[in-house]
């Protein structure tokens, strides 16, 4: 019995085992976000400070910070900043650019030429530089912060769909929805866009690994998520005054910001291998 697309995709998905790894990692973090307030030991937000810059210890795995806070707690809470930021930044910068790339490469033209000029000068500037700058025009805050980040990464999206658009448009079927009146909306939402979304879905994976570093950039710069409220880099930032006492403080969370980039990216290698033939049996 031959088997579906789908289960050929994932067999082969997870045909490494630090793929599979990959995913149950990235699995781990999505529930650990989603439960957070089941998770938590205690309220990130509620100081004790009489029990301030606690080391480890039992009722405190990751100890306390200088608010007498639960690192542990607060580490929870900030894998939700983290993944809204990314997924949230990595969707606005799809949809957005997507829809320019299409249009672009559909019709061509003088507005190619312009919006690819305009995408080759936003490529000149680093991700996040461009949201450093931002961030002083627009402020904090955590919906701020996710669309600031989102549009360093459109011009990707942007060149991308491009692309996939200018190889597709003139394939038989595209041709055969032109003679029939499909109109140009239609022919790149409903068959173009399906046609060219492997590589997309692939840097898209990715491309949420580097939104929750630059996240965690800012927050450590001050220019993320304001206080009190929990993330990752402002976590960081705050224990680096005092690594030579409480070490954990600044480098546990360090270590989540780790493990889900590094599984995001091993999680994209996989899922490209899957999707392209002629990359499996290469590792």
């Amino acid at each position: 019995m031959r088997k579906s697309k789908f289960r050929r995709f994932m067999d082969t998905l997870f045909s490494r085992k630090i793929v599979m790894v990959s995913f149950v990692v990235v699995l781990v973090f999505l529930v650990m976000a989603v439960l957070a307030p089941l998770l938590a030991p205690y309220d990130p937000y509620e100081q004790d400070l009489m029990h301030t810059l606690q080391g480890i210890s039992s009722e405190h795995l990751f100890g306390t910070d200088k608010y007498g806070r639960d690192i542990l707690s607060r580490i929870i809470y900030g894998s939700r900043i983290s993944l809204i930021v990314g997924v949230g930044s990595v969707l606005i910068a799809f949809v957005i650019g997507s829809t320019i790339g299409m249009i672009i490469g559909y019709f061509g033209g003088w507005l190619d030429t312009v919006v690819m000029r305009i995408t080759d000068m936003m490529f000149a500037i680093p991700q996040v530089v461009l949201a450093l700058a931002l961030a002083a025009v627009l402020g904090n805050g955590l919906w701020n912060l996710t669309f600031l980040m989102s549009v360093g990464a459109i011009p990707g999206y942007i060149r991308m769909l491009r692309g996939q658009v200018m190889a597709i448009k003139e394939q038989d079927f595209i041709t055969a929805g032109r003679v029939i009146g499909a109109s140009p909306g239609r022919l790149m939402f409903f068959h173009m866009l399906p046609n060219g979304f492997s590589p997309i879905l692939v840097f898209m994976t990715q491309s949420v690994g580097g939104t929750i570093l630059g996240e965690a950039g800012l927050s450590f710069l001050g220019l993320g998520i304001d206080p009190p409220t929990a993330t990752w880099g402002g976590l960081i930032n705050e224990g680096r005054q005092y690594l030579l006492t409480n070490p954990v403080y600044s480098i546990a969370p360090g270590i989540f910001i780790v493990l889900l980039v590094m599984a995001l990216n091993i999680l994209g290698d996989g899922i490209r291998d899957a999707m392209d033939p002629r990359l499996r049996g290469q590792h």
